[in-house]
């Protein structure tokens, strides 16, 4: 069988991380296969081939070299980039192939040195690119002169840092043609399928966007994802030359899906027996991407030394340039064999253990670049990818180091002259820039938080949120939470009775959930021992009556607080992602809809991701606070988001690729699927959904706006010689890219997502979700009719203006009229209507309203001119308006019907009495898209404390706003929100003298004769709670936070 091969050369070179490579051989007709593991190899190259030959090659070719655990792989990915680009197979400009073979240059003979290299002719004789002349030579020459200190390994990942931005990285043509019969190359890579024409991409089929793949003989098929991405056919079609190359292509489209996209393969038996062939049975059968990273840090051992190329290097010490162009620089960097230097001294039993296993006995050859190599044979004692047997084994001696092979020297912090962000410019950088390379930062990051068997453990269990399996997972009692009452927490809202109940949790939680909690308990608690009872987590966090005593805090450096902000909005992210990746996946059941595949294939990766963030984080602020963890790294914070965001980068563009047609389908499904419709209303009323799914949707969107916003605060308060100040300039760099299209993305999306939501909630109008229509207002105003003015709630689109009042049978809005903008007027009324009122003539109809405040009327005023001015200009005139079950502006008739409703009206629909638009009815005030995309940015979690009603005492709350609303929890660890206070119409500041409050940092919410007091526990978390908060409160006599400077806030009134 081919995995016997496989796992032989695997087993020779001690490789862990063996899946993302693969043994390639080209038929007679020069094709490139990949040996099938799962046939025989006689069946493949014996018949084809007099003399077969296999090449060990890169498989998989990962977006993200920091996803590589050892650098062993790193090493020998590297070797690969090199042959890639010396065969031409790596096409890029002159100054990125230069770059790149200079990092090869470094690592092999290390640092420039003037009187070894006097001009470029050193590098004469090796091939680096196809077409090398003195010239490249001479970038070549300028670019190694800037790399002085980096060691081996830090060139070799520089040197994938920069070779993974080619957009030719990793991709193998596959010649075919189109429809048309013109020429094109087809590849596939970890994104999807890309079409070329030459060598120039011209589209990119994303998996996302992929429904199915297959083949028919020669014809290659792409099914896409109907309506949702533009694309004028649902069905794409190409041709290759013949059958067998085109079963190639789709097989390695098949692997390439399989390792990248899923989180796991069902292994189905390819050897049944059938009367008639319903196609081909293959299907990848190895580890995916995410089992990998699993399987490696579960079974991690310290990877002995392995012998890298010493060519350069050592004739270098020993020869002059000129001998050494004759001797040694002519051997290929990629033509000895990879052996790891072993250790001798090893027991009697660890060689047993390790015989049992399979282990064999290598011999570390002499080459002809170090002739004072001696052949030595040794034992050896690491967990290879081919056994599943898990690593219990000791750890052993460090190996023996020999003078002619000195081990590569570890991974440390410097200050390298370049970036691979330099790529295309040969001008040398500001030594202030960054402080190490990225993949390096990567590595050192990891090893600095996998320093025990435990740490592996959790991480492991951090990484698994989706593999539900209770053997693995579970020795003891699953973990239940059990949430006391809030403490005098009654937070009412103007005229409904906001009140909250405490209700405790379900006794019986699914395996997914209590998996999810202990993730977030292992992260926040990371020094507690979980034992089999039942434990009450609630006991971290006390009801506070009078003063608390705390820990005394030396911590003065805003960049704390900061770096806390990071964290605590970060566990609210995680948090958010599992109710769609853990409480939702666990509604649906086993058999997911169709409508939710997708979904849940594009949140699993961004949960997993950043279950991993949040422990890093919160290991970091531990040793900030003096309390456990690495203090060396106290006063740092952004070089942990650097370490997490390259490789979450692909996944959002992902996500920003498939997520509008996740809105879609989940539309589409609601109003046609009634079972479905049932489900995601029965999930939007548990207490842990405690905003609409759609905006948990939205949620990593979000995320990245805060991620921008964050770190420009932290820019913004370092100096220039801020040692953290680098790593932020690099974070802030690699996330400029992807936030170009997210504001847009964002905006339609939001749009998207807010129309599905009113559609919800109005009665009587049934098309309200169309192309081209948007979003601009809703709010309630006042109605001038016969029996005077009557409530009435306004929701103006771009092209329609509807009025509706709410049904107090089913609590949703029933449209009583609407008005086509193109034909609207707006004047200002006479006499005693004048009071912040508003004409509004649309067609025969006039409708007379007023505003609770003139503010409210000048909103509503200049939204309704630009909306209508903006509707008059729109050439587009198909838009259509059905399904007005109600046009009448006669308030008697509607009163009526209203009456007749509650009669023949089943049971109210469960709605969410904290949504804005209730808010609104309530609060008499209005919101528009603007304040719901600048309330994306102002999102805070964190704990605040809060006065009690009744006495002086405090007590201190988790609090997270989002959404225009403060929902409160007993600890972060709590799975819903015990209470909420939507705070549209509040005003916020400080309290006054008469509040008798006596306590710093203290902020006064009001509305009416509503009052609350919260306290934060320093200035800066102060001032950003007055932030946020004051970007989502309105009031009458409206306050607008106005900074002075970075450390004080006052309060202007707007006459």
């Amino acid at each position: 069988m081919g995995r016997v091969l496989f796992e032989q050369v695997c087993k020779q070179l001690h490789l862990l991380e063996a899946d993302y490579f693969g043994l390639e051989y080209w038929d007679t007709h020069g094709t490139r296969y990949w040996l099938d593991l799962q046939k025989p190899i006689s069946r493949q190259l014996g018949l084809s081939l007099v003399d077969p030959l296999l090449h060990f090659c890169v498989k998989f070719y990962t977006p993200d070299p920091a996803q590589l655990e050892e650098e062993y792989t790193r090493y020998l990915f590297c070797l690969q980039v090199k042959r890639d680009l010396s065969h031409g197979g790596l096409q890029c400009n002159e100054n990125t192939a230069a770059l790149m073979a200079s990092y090869i240059v470094q690592a092999e003979c290390g640092d420039y040195v003037a009187e070894d290299y006097p001009d470029h002719t050193y590098l004469s004789s090796y091939k680096f690119v196809p077409q090398q002349d003195q010239e490249m030579e001479r970038k070549i020459m300028e670019n190694h002169k800037k790399h002085t200190g980096q060691s081996p390994a830090e060139a070799d990942l520089n040197l994938l840092e920069t070779a993974r931005r080619c957009e030719l990285y990793g991709v193998k043509m596959h010649p075919a043609k189109d429809h048309e019969n013109v020429p094109l190359n087809l590849a596939v890579a970890h994104m999807g399928i890309i079409v070329f024409q030459n060598y120039t991409k011209i589209n990119t089929f994303s998996w996302a966007k992929i429904r199915k793949i297959s083949f028919k003989r020669k014809r290659f098929l792409i099914k896409l994802h109907p309506e949702g991405y533009g694309y004028y056919k649902d069905t794409v079609e190409f041709f290759f030359e013949g059958r067998d190359e085109c079963k190639n292509f789709w097989k390695k489209c098949v692997e390439n899906h399989g390792f990248f996209r899923l989180s796991a393969v069902k292994h189905i038996s390819r050897h049944k027996t059938r009367v008639l062939s319903r196609g081909s049975s293959f299907r990848y059968s190895g580890k995916t991407q995410k089992q990998i990273i699993e399987f490696v840090r579960d079974n991690y051992v310290k990877r002995q030394t392995f012998q890298r190329s010493q060519s350069f290097r050592h004739s270098s010490a020993h020869s002059s340039a000129t001998n050494m162009h004759s001797t040694t620089v002519g051997n290929s960097i990629s033509a000895h064999p990879l052996l790891p230097l072993a250790d001798s001294n090893l027991s009697v039993e660890v060689s047993k253990l390790s015989a049992s296993l399979g282990s064999m006995e290598p011999h570390v050859r002499g080459r002809p670049g170090s002739p004072t190599m001696k052949s030595v044979s040794r034992h050896h004692a690491i967990a290879t990818s081919w056994s599943s047997v898990p690593d219990t084994r000791p750890t052993t001696q460090p190996p023996i180091q020999t003078m002619s092979s000195p081990p590569s020297p570890p991974l440390q912090k410097t200050q390298p002259a370049s970036s691979p962000e330099d790529s295309a410019t040969t001008s040398p950088m500001k030594p202030t820039i960054t402080s190490s390379p990225l993949a390096v930062r990567v590595a050192v990051h990891r090893a600095d938080t996998d320093n025990t068997k435990k740490d592996l453990i959790d991480r492991t269990k951090v990484n698994n949120s989706n593999v539900l399996d209770n053997n693995n997972f579970y020795t003891s009692t699953p973990l239940r939470t059990t949430n006391g009452n809030l403490s005098e927490i009654s937070l009412s809202t103007c005229s409904d009775n906001y009140y909250s109940t405490i209700n405790t949790l379900n006794s019986e939680d699914s395996p997914s959930k209590v998996l999810a909690k202990e993730q977030l308990m292992n992260s926040i608690n990371a020094n507690t021992i979980l034992n089999g009872n039942t434990t009450n987590t609630t006991t971290i966090i006390a009801d506070i009556e009078g003063e608390t005593k705390k820990k005394p805090r030396y911590i003065l450096d805003k960049t704390y607080y900061i770096a806390k902000e990071i964290l605590m909005t970060e566990l609210t992210y995680k948090k958010d992602l599992d109710i769609i990746n853990v409480w939702f996946r666990d509604e649906i059941g086993k058999e997911e809809p169709e409508e939710c595949q997708i979904l849940l294939s594009l949140i699993t990766p961004l949960a997993q991701a950043h279950g991993l963030l949040v422990k890093d984080l919160e290991q970091r602020l531990q040793g900030w606070d003096s309390t456990g963890g690495p203090r060396a790294a106290a006063g740092r914070i952004a070089d942990v988001l650097l370490a997490h965001l390259p490789p979450l980068l692909p996944i959002y563009e992902e996500y920003l690729d498939g997520h509008m047609l996740v809105l879609e389908r989940l539309d589409t499904a609601f109003k046609q699927n009634n079972r479905f419709e049932q489900l995601y209303r029965d999930f939007e009323t548990q207490k842990v959904c405690y905003l609409p799914l759609t905006t948990f949707v939205l949620k990593p969107l979000h995320r990245l706006l805060q991620y921008q916003a964050l770190l420009q605060r932290l820019l913004k308060h370092y100096g220039p010689n801020h040692p953290d100040r680098a790593d932020c300039l690099t974070a802030s760099d690699t996330l400029k890219d992807l936030m170009v299209p997210v504001s847009e993305t964002l905006e339609q999306s939001k749009n998207l997502a807010t129309l599905c939501e009113l559609q919800r909630d109005i009665v009587g109008f049934d098309n309200l979700v169309q192309s081209g229509r948007k979003f601009i207002r809703h709010g309630c105003l006042l109605k001038h009719s016969r029996k005077g003015y009557q409530q009435r709630m306004f929701f103006l689109f771009s092209d329609i203006l509807l009025y509706t009042s709410r049904s107090q049978a089913t609590l949703q809005f029933k449209v009583h009229g609407h008005m086509p903008l193109r034909g609207v007027l707006i004047e200002e009324p006479d006499g005693d209507l004048t009071f912040n009122g508003l004409i509004i003539y649309g067609g025969n109809r006039a409708l007379t309203v007023a505003a609770n405040s003139p503010e409210e009327k000048e909103k509503w005023k200049i939204d309704l001119q630009n909306a209508i001015q903006l509707a008059r200009d729109k050439s587009d005139t198909k838009i259509t308006y059905l399904s007005l079950k109600s046009c009448s502006s006669s308030d008697e008739h509607i009163d009526q019907a209203e009456n007749n409703d509650v009669g023949t009206q089943t049971k109210p629909q469960a709605q969410r009495s904290n949504s804005t638009v209730h808010v609104c009815w309530h609060r008499s005030t209005s919101i528009s898209m603007k304040d719901e995309l600048l309330a994306v940015e102002n999102q805070l979690s964190g704990y605040l404390l809060r006065k009690f009603k009744s006495s002086n005492g405090w007590q201190k709350l988790w609090v997270v706003f989002t959404s225009f609303c403060l929902f409160f929890y007993k600890g972060c660890l709590d799975e819903f929100p015990l209470a909420s206070l939507p705070l549209l119409g509040y005003s916020v500041g400080p309290p006054q003298v008469d509040d008798q409050i006596g306590k710093d940092y203290v902020f006064k919410l009001q509305y009416k004769n509503h009052v609350y007091f919260f306290r934060a526990e320093s200035e800066y978390t102060y001032t950003r709670w007055m932030e946020v908060i004051g970007s989502a409160t309105q009031s009458r006599l409206k306050k607008k936070l106005t900074l002075v400077n970075e450390n004080k806030i006052e309060t202007s009134t707007e006459k």
